[in-house]
């Protein structure tokens, strides 16, 4: 016997052989690995791809829920919490292995996570970046242990901690979409979607795929002296799958 794509059995004696069918229509109707384009316009593409109806999802950093406005809300089971609503993402209120989906989008600039809220992200040319991405009173760094967390190790310390809390909560193959940017702090570059992906690979996760947004609108900023490192206009998202 001998096995022909896809799933054709034949003997060896055959006189013929028969031709393989291709599959399947020619479109251009695809979903694309990077947009120019917001946020409300990609996350339905990735759900799409990734997230079957009726799914149980847990967004857990939701804010003002800027990524659902394009999503139907028969569509799945939505369960928005975020720090305002007095959730932590990572403490979450959910079984282990109940939740299908979880979407994580903490703050990924490091003046998110300063002490005062006068030295803040988010402020003066940035408000309407804080309006979109923070309530105003994220937790700063690590609060279970002595001192926080400072600068960009406390963006990464967030990301970490809520992927091993979403590690718990997905079943099995459940997915995790991660919406994250790389910044520049302290003087120094930092590729942060590198710095998950490689974090979460180690706890048990999948990189199953990842989006580029490049934003529609161009970045200025005030009082610039000198630039040495190209200014960010591009964020990712991130897919990951539970393994076990």
């Amino acid at each position: 016997m001998r096995y022909l794509q896809p799933s054709i059995w034949e003997s060896d004696d055959d006189a013929s052989v028969r031709k393989r069918q291709q599959g399947g229509e020619t479109t251009s109707d695809l979903v694309m690995s990077a947009y120019s384009a917001g946020n409300a316009e990609v996350f339905p593409k990735i759900l799409e791809l990734y997230v079957p109806d009726g799914a149980v999802v847990a967004d857990v950093t939701w804010g003002k829920g800027v990524f659902w406005r394009n999503v139907p809300s028969c569509q799945y089971k939505v369960l928005a919490t975020d720090i305002s609503t007095g959730v932590d993402c990572r403490n979450l209120p959910y079984e282990n292995e109940s939740i299908d989906c979880v979407v994580l989008d903490p703050p990924y600039m490091e003046g998110f996570y300063r002490r005062e809220n006068s030295q803040k992200a988010g402020s003066g040319t940035h408000s309407a970046f804080s309006k979109a991405y923070s309530n105003g009173n994220e937790v700063n760094g690590d609060t279970e242990n002595t001192g926080t967390k400072k600068w960009h190790a406390a963006v990464t310390d967030m990301y970490f901690k809520a992927g091993i809390e979403a590690y718990r909560v997905l079943k099995k193959n459940g997915v995790l979409i991660v919406k994250c940017q790389d910044e520049v702090s302290a003087g120094k570059q930092w590729l942060t979607h590198v710095e998950i992906i490689n974090e979460y690979e180690k706890n048990g996760y999948y990189t199953k795929d990842l989006f580029v947004v490049v934003r529609t609108n161009k970045p200025s900023v005030s009082r610039l002296k000198r630039q040495v490192h190209a200014r960010k206009n591009h964020s990712y998202f991130l897919v990951f799958v539970k393994k076990n």
